[in-house]
């Protein structure tokens, strides 16, 4: 297994040394990681250099574009699995290990839990327990919207955030990849699943691959403008890009 580790970034500078800081620390070492830079303008670039991680530039904007590039640089270099999380995202320290032992178990595509990060804000209680439920909310519900149901898919479907996935090279290419678009036209990591399930129905979600996520979104757009956000974007904010 040749596992890479894909990370898009669009002006990252303040905080994405903590994320690099997460992934050197992961029990499992065995993985080239690799940051795509967003045509950011605030040195986010020259922030990883400095930690020794290669970067490469994607000057479309869009969180699809940006990791369909670093798939596919990761590809044509020999990967055969390849992960992915954001550059606001803490990935606990079993993650790459976890991800390994569900590509071991079989599946070509696997997601994973988001709990929101402590180390940004303090956490109001509801934010801390709430959260979490409202994504599995959203995730039990995701089965049941129109959009996911589609008597071409080979099986149901499953709520994998962009920033805890992983797929094999193989399937990435057959199904055709992520969507080469930005956040506000298209939520990527869903347009990725229901690409994947016309495919196989070899995926899943593992509740062992955890990824500590911002909750920066939640301050700035408050918890219903948050879930209509994700709710095919319901609520459209005059700033999508929160930093």
């Amino acid at each position: 297994m040749d596992l890479w580790v894909i990370v898009p970034a669009y002006n990252e500078a303040a905080g994405i040394e903590a994320t690099l800081r997460a992934l050197a620390a992961q029990d499992d070492r065995g993985f080239t990681l690799l940051v795509v830079d967003n045509a950011s303008t605030d040195g986010t670039a020259e922030v990883v250099r400095r930690h020794g991680v290669q970067v490469v530039h994607e000057p479309h904007k869009g969180t699809g574009a940006a990791s369909d590039t670093g798939v596919r640089h990761a590809i044509a270099r020999g990967a055969t699995h390849v992960a992915r999380t954001d550059a606001d995202c803490l990935p606990r320290p079993d993650w790459v290990r976890s991800v390994r032992r569900a590509f071991g178990d079989g599946l070509e595509m696997v997601g994973g839990r988001l709990l929101p990060r402590t180390d940004e804000f303090p956490l109001k209680f509801w934010e801390r327990r709430l959260i979490p439920a409202v994504i599995d909310v959203a995730a039990a519900f995701g089965r049941f919207r129109p959009g996911n149901r589609d008597p071409r898919y080979k099986g149901p479907y499953v709520m994998m955030p962009g920033c805890n996935l992983a797929i094999t090279a193989d399937l990435y290419e057959r199904a055709g990849g992520f969507p080469r678009t930005a956040i506000e036209e298209v939520h990527e990591d869903r347009a990725l699943v229901n690409r994947v399930r016309k495919v196989t129905s070899a995926y899943g979600s593992r509740r062992d691959l955890v990824v500590y996520g911002s909750v920066r979104r939640l301050r700035a757009y408050g918890l219903v403008g948050t879930l209509a956000w994700y709710a095919d974007h319901h609520y459209r904010p005059d700033v999508v890009d929160i930093r």
